[in-house]
């Protein structure tokens, strides 16, 4: 199971919540089949909604 704790400490340079939405779709991509939100994305561009758009973005939704 990946945990969006380690997207985000693995991607360190990101500076957006919109540039974390595509690494969470390769993820999908290439095949992880469980995602769990267990922090809460620290930009200040972080919608209300981010849960819902990352398991959008994850379970393919968002293209």
């Amino acid at each position: 199971m990946l945990k969006l704790s380690e997207i985000l400490v693995a991607n360190q340079e990101l500076e957006g919540f919109d540039e974390l939405v595509p690494i969470i779709q390769n993820i999908a991509r290439d095949g992880e089949r469980f995602f769990r939100m267990d922090v809460k994305p620290p930009f200040p561009d972080t919608p209300e909604n981010w849960e819902d758009r990352l398991e959008a973005a994850f379970s393919g939704l968002v293209r």
